[in-house]
């Protein structure tokens, strides 16, 4: 049985003041979620903080990204062994807007991947079609081809300890949500594509689906058979939110 699991991707939001208030919001709110595993991912400078404030609590730490090398002359770079010292248990790779505003290829993705894995890290791989890829009927061939770049270059066992994030780039942070059969239809795909080079991989591997997930959206999406949680980024900036969010696997 794949565990629900739902991680805040909080972008380039905050500061000291406004994330206590919302680590604090989410711990007081713990309680009332049964099934999900919960994970936080802040931006750099404050996963510290977070850590102290998440320390003894059940949600997990977070980063949003990670160079493909480990060490060396890379200016402004961090590296997956500095988010594992700091306590980092996943990190966010090939996310939609890495991809897509940084110009971030396939192949520096799956490069990253492996360095969350080198680091001990559990990496989150986002796939995703743009809107003009949908509508030209070309979402399975787009996704596939993000999949297999990891796969080519690192096999397909590197995916036993991951988790992949679907994003339809049209849906996140636009106020439009692909319907749950959308978003069901994209999960099926890649569950079979997975089994079909590794069937308990396809089985056991954890798919969340990211594009303006809201409290009063999220149940319905989780219930559908292949969809195993979300990567929830406005969402996640409001701790009631949040936890709606977290709570809807219970549901």
């Amino acid at each position: 049985m794949r565990r629900p699991f739902v991680a805040g991707n909080w972008k380039m939001n905050g500061d000291r003041a406004s994330i206590e208030a919302l680590v604090d919001g989410i711990k007081a709110g713990l309680g009332t979620v049964k099934r999900a595993e919960i994970a936080v991912c802040p931006p750099y400078v404050y996963v510290p903080q977070v850590r102290a404030l998440v320390e003894g609590t059940a949600i997990h730490l977070g980063a949003q990204d990670l160079s493909d090398q480990d060490a060396g002359a890379y200016t402004g770079e961090v590296a997956g062994p500095m988010l594992a010292d700091v306590g980092c248990q996943y990190v966010i790779v090939g996310h939609s807007e890495r991809r897509n505003i940084r110009g971030e290829s396939d192949e520096l993705t799956a490069a990253k991947f492996a360095a969350a894995r080198r680091a001990g890290l559990t990496p989150i791989l986002c796939v995703g079609e743009l809107l003009a890829e949908r509508e030209q009927g070309i979402t399975e061939q787009v996704v596939a081809r993000q999949l297999d770049a990891v796969i080519d270059s690192q096999g397909i066992q590197a995916l036993a300890d991951a988790v992949i994030a679907y994003e339809p780039v049209w849906a996140i942070g636009t106020g439009r949500t692909a319907t749950p059969e959308q978003a069901q239809e994209v999960h099926a795909f890649i569950r079979a594509r997975l089994r079909a080079a590794d069937q308990a991989i396809g089985d056991d591997i954890r798919i969340l689906y990211g594009g303006s997930v809201k409290g009063s959206n999220a149940a319905e999406l989780f219930q559908m058979e292949d969809i195993d949680g979300g990567l929830i980024g406005g969402a996640s900036l409001k701790a009631d939110e949040f936890l709606a969010i977290c709570r809807a696997p219970d549901s």
